[in-house]
């Protein structure tokens, strides 16, 4: 049994092998002609015309309009003008990943509450301390500072 599919296997690998060289054969007389089909004289001045039409425009989108000078004066401004010192936050992550969850440590909540009665606004309070606005609001629930709605 094992003979016989070793010899069929062999008879198939010799056609293979006879397929190949056989289409190996009429590619290449195919592409000898190619030049004449589309009416030039040689096959050299067929590849430059090959080369020129590669090298063409393609169809499609066009380029797009280059900056307004006003725009890339502002934004090379902003890069050159130093930052301001800015609460320490955490490194943003790069892709889908989320930010370090902030802890509300007894010493940020004093730190809200003393904001608050500044009359600093909630938007600024978590800017400021580098935590978010809703964290803003559950440390102003807890202490008592915001009043319930109804």
């Amino acid at each position: 049994m094992a003979i016989e599919v070793i010899k069929q296997l062999e008879v198939a690998k010799a056609k293979v092998a006879e397929l190949e060289s056989s289409l190996e054969k009429e590619i290449k007389q195919k592409l000898s002609s190619l030049h004449s089909e589309f009416g030039f004289s040689d096959l050299e001045s067929f590849i430059k015309a090959l080369k020129y039409a590669a090298d063409a425009p393609r169809p499609g989108r066009k380029p797009g309009r280059p900056a307004k000078a006003a725009k890339v004066a502002k934004v090379e401004k902003a890069a050159a003008a130093p930052a301001a010192p800015k609460a320490e936050k955490a490194p943003k992550a790069a892709g889908k990943k989320r930010g370090k969850r902030a802890r509300i440590t007894p010493e940020l909540k004093a730190q809200v509450k003393a904001a608050v009665e500044a009359g600093k606004t909630g938007a600024a309070i978590a800017k400021e301390l580098g935590i978010s606005l809703p964290s803003v609001q559950n440390v102003k629930k807890e202490l008592g500072l915001v009043k319930a709605r109804g």
